[in-house]
């Protein structure tokens, strides 16, 4: 299921209710709730592993530094003299240079997989929308088509009561007349013996 942008939300119409009272269409609403839930889930998921990548580059740089001699000087370590800080002062200015190099090169690569992190997500998104799309086509069609098949099925079977109801019709109207053909043939023959 494709996850809802805020677009989606904010312009999301519910079919409206044939009476006030109804309220809206309870499955659309619980379907429109299931995927506003999985796009939070998606969401903070997705929110945990950056965080996690994050951290993981933040470990990896204080690493670095640490290993170049660039951490923060701790209270306890001497001072240098002033004899031995030229010789020190070098190899650290150079240092510097590197692990500025290495910092921006960090940085560069972090870029890097959030933009590539961002594409693949960006790329996800659209193949899921279309599949979304394309099975909500085929819902749609199989829908119509059941619905066609359904109307057919009904009109033929009231074909097939209307033609009884007919049939029935007619029997009535004939056995009435033949009935009454009867009835007064014996009601003549009742006459014809009561005159004799």
């Amino acid at each position: 299921m494709a996850q809802l942008t805020e677009h989606d939300v904010v312009n999301m119409r519910f079919n409206e209710p044939k009476r006030a009272e109804d309220g809206f269409d309870k499955d659309q609403v619980d379907f429109f709730l299931d995927e506003v839930a999985e796009t939070i889930a998606a969401l903070t998921k997705e929110k945990a592993e950056l965080q996690a990548q994050l951290q993981t580059a933040q470990a990896r740089v204080t690493e670095l530094e640490n290993q170049l001699g660039l951490a923060q000087p701790q209270a306890d370590q001497v001072a240098p003299t002033v004899a031995t800080s030229t010789v020190q002062f070098a190899p650290v200015e150079h240092a510097a240079g590197d692990t500025a190099s290495n910092a921006t090169s960090m940085l560069a690569l972090a870029q890097r997989l959030h933009d590539e992190h961002v594409a693949n997500g960006k790329a996800e998104e659209e193949r899921i929308i279309t599949e979304a799309n394309a099975e909500r086509t085929r819902i749609i069609t199989e829908a119509e088509d059941i619905h066609n098949r359904t109307l057919t099925k009904l009109e033929e079977e009231r074909s097939l009561l209307e033609r009884k109801i007919s049939e029935l019709r007619e029997f009535e109207r004939d056995y009435r007349t033949r009935l009454r053909s009867y009835l007064e043939s014996l009601l003549q023959n009742v006459e014809s013996q009561n005159n004799q």
